[in-house]
């Protein structure tokens, strides 16, 4: 599937774009090495989160965000406030008396209120940019063997891109604090942002009445493609994307990793329908065993998508979504070998292991679970958008 990978070892920092980027796979290492991105600012730390959780890690982080605003930086928030709706804005009250800024997306009920904020992003002094799956809390830094932990990564970006990052949270930050924000200004900003640095692309998604930047710059990077290798939380994409999945399955190499379990055992359902037709394709299908997956990893050819968006309808087209695309080959073999060594600790899928589960029952069950995760929730959330112009 690709080279070796080490676990014991940390992915090594690689030189793109003039830039340096730094995949970080253990939960205690990137842990410490979020909080030490944020004691090294000197300027202004910026920092959006979907789930902000009141526990050792949030409590940490906020520990860090006031030190930082103590000694002058200019420090800005933005929390999805239906991710964190169970966080009480007292955890933060330190930190906006000592200047902080705080911003909650969709803080008001409207008809929109459903469309989620997912993105995670860190910019430190416009040096360095922090981005991956892992919200603020203490599952996503659990140690490997944690069994009830989320499995993630995160990818520590230096160089130009930081400052692309800063300006596009910036934008945001803007919008969120305006009194009259309207929502045609924030999807016109996602479709337009200018998000290139060299090889290093960001790549914005949303409720846009069009296909968002993500959308298509995956769906660029998947055609054609000879190789294509997934990994996961949730997986419940529409057919066009189920068919060009099926076409590199044929046409090289498809690996896909998926959680054998989840917070939500409704997706796992929603996967496993889809694995009889994936298989039949020459897609190589694997379940994660050792935790909950939180990975959100796409790789085609040399094009790896890292960041916040699952691979299911709400993640390709309705929530507020911040991937970031590298085009090198280096970094692509780099996270080849990290899929591949998941797949050595998972599961494979197998015609026969599938045959034997998918007895009638089991199916039902997996089609009830493919309508509420991939039709009810999608087609619930793509109706809060109505009143969007037909283009922006």
């Amino acid at each position: 599937m690709g080279a070796e990978y080490d676990a014991t070892v940390a992915p090594q920092p690689m030189a793109v774009a003039g830039g340096q980027l730094q995949l970080v796979v253990d939960g205690s290492a990137r842990l410490n090495q979020f909080l030490a991105t944020i004691a090294g600012a000197t300027r202004t730390v910026r920092l959006i989160t979907y789930n902000f959780v009141d526990d050792a890690t949030g409590r940490a982080v906020c520990a860090a965000l006031l030190a930082a605003r103590t000694r002058g930086v200019t420090v800005q928030l933005i929390i999805d406030s239906f991710g964190s709706s169970t966080t009480s804005a007292a955890l933060f009250q330190p930190l906006i008396a000592a200047g902080g800024e705080l911003h909650w997306f969709s803080g008001r009920w409207s008809n929109r209120y459903l469309i989620r904020n997912h993105q995670k992003l860190l910019v430190a002094d416009e040096n360095v940019a922090v981005v991956g799956g892992f919200n603020i809390a203490d599952a996503y830094f659990a140690p490997a063997d944690a069994p009830d932990g989320w499995r993630d990564l995160g990818l520590w970006i230096s160089g130009d891109f930081a400052g692309v990052a800063a300006r596009w949270f910036d934008l945001l930050f803007d919008w969120a604090r305006s009194d009259a924000r309207k929502w045609r200004d924030l999807t016109r900003a996602i479709r337009h942002f200018d998000g290139h640095a060299g090889a290093i692309h960001l790549r914005l998604g949303g409720p846009t009445a069009r296909l968002s930047p993500w959308t298509l710059a995956l769906r660029r990077a998947m055609l054609g493609a000879r190789t294509l290798h997934l990994s996961t939380a949730y997986f419940s994409p529409n057919r066009s994307v189920i068919r060009r999945i099926g076409a590199v399955g044929r046409a090289g190499q498809a690996h896909i990793i998926l959680p054998a379990r989840s917070d939500n055992p409704a997706t796992v359902g929603a996967s496993r329908l889809l694995y009889g037709y994936l298989m039949r394709r020459g897609v190589a299908v694997y379940e994660f065993t050792p935790a909950l997956l939180h990975n959100k990893l796409v790789i085609a050819d040399d094009h790896v998508f890292i960041g916040s968006a699952n691979f299911d309808m709400r993640s390709l087209y309705i929530n507020v979504e911040l991937m970031v695309e590298v085009t090198d080959a280096a970094f692509a073999a780099q996270c080849r070998a990290l899929v591949a060594h998941q797949a050595r600790e998972s599961t494979p899928i197998t015609v026969e292991l599938h045959a034997s589960r998918a007895g009638w029952l089991n199916r039902l069950r997996w089609f009830a679970s493919w309508l509420i995760v991939a039709v009810v929730d999608y087609g619930v959330a793509r109706r809060l958008n109505f009143g969007l112009p037909p283009r922006d």
